[in-house]
């Protein structure tokens, strides 16, 4: 049964007109991307519509994901040249460092308005695809909430200006998904991380899906997290029929509860309790 995920309400086209309004105040853009997929949690439109603005990208979430696979993203976009530092505002590491690292891409127009006996306000525009945190991020670094912010994509309608202090302002845009998921197989991790709504897809197939992914990249995790034995070679429809009956979800007749797995198991990988978990890799 073929579950092809295709997300992008009437709002994402009005962000997307929205970025292109208000880029030209805009000194840096802050592009927050999912610790967990550092490449599919880039919305590949950004490139087109931000051109060649500054931009610090900022790896959220970092405590959820594998510290070890999150420095190897580091490096690899090190390589072009891309500033990426990770944060995590749960914990509130490496939230202080956002501020000096955004200056640092236009220290040079700040000396030039200071040698004019200017302080130039500078104007960040935090962009990323919906659920990456953005709002929480922002609440973090002014120190209150200024906005709402949730577990479900989408939370975010308007644009909001936040003011951090005297010399910085925030430009909150909603979170917007390329305009095409070309990609099944990215589109199904931007699924597994809470960025798409879990409405509009068969959980269940793709609960088959993120389990035969975590059977080929942390199956001791996995093992470990639903006491099962070795699941080499076990279809993902085996392994969370495993899990369910691991976890006592039957039903009449004595079938597994598959739909009650499938949401126990999302829930528990978006929340990292299987583990620090990175769904993809550099190359």
């Amino acid at each position: 049964m073929e579950n092809r995920i295709h997300w992008y309400p009437g709002h994402m086209a009005k962000t997307r007109r929205m970025i292109s309004d208000n880029l030209k105040m805009i000194d840096v853009v802050v592009e927050i991307i999912d610790a967990r997929i550092p490449l599919s949690g880039r919305n590949s439109d950004f490139d087109d519509i931000l051109k060649s603005k500054p931009r610090l990208l900022v790896l959220n979430k970092a405590d959820l994901a594998d510290p070890n696979v999150t420095n190897a993203w580091i490096s690899e976009y090190a390589k072009n040249n891309i500033k990426v530092m990770p944060v995590s505002c749960t914990t509130g590491a490496g939230i202080n460092k956002v501020f000096n690292e955004a200056k640092k891409l236009v220290q040079d127009r700040i000396d030039k308005d200071a040698e004019k006996g200017r302080t130039r306000t500078l104007k960040l525009m935090m962009a990323g695809i919906p659920n990456v945190g953005k709002s929480s991020l922002i609440n973090r670094l002014v120190g209150k909430a200024s906005t709402k912010t949730g577990d479900k994509a989408g939370v975010t309608k308007g644009k909001q200006w936040v003011r951090v202090r005297g010399d910085v302002e925030l430009l909150d845009i909603p979170g917007m998904l390329p305009h095409k998921l070309e990609d099944q197989e990215r589109a199904k991790l931007l699924v597994y991380t809470g960025a798409v709504k879990d409405e509009i897809m068969n959980t269940e197939l793709l609960a088959y899906d993120l389990c035969s992914h975590l059977r080929d990249t942390y199956p001791e995790l996995l093992c470990a997290r639903y006491k099962l034995d070795s699941i080499d070679g076990l279809e993902g429809y085996e392994i969370l029929e495993k899990i369910g009956r691991k976890r006592g979800f039957i039903i009449s007749g004595g079938e597994t509860d598959m739909e009650r797995a499938a949401n126990i198991l999302f829930d528990e990988f978006r929340g990292a309790k299987i583990g620090r978990i990175t769904l993809e890799k550099p190359e």
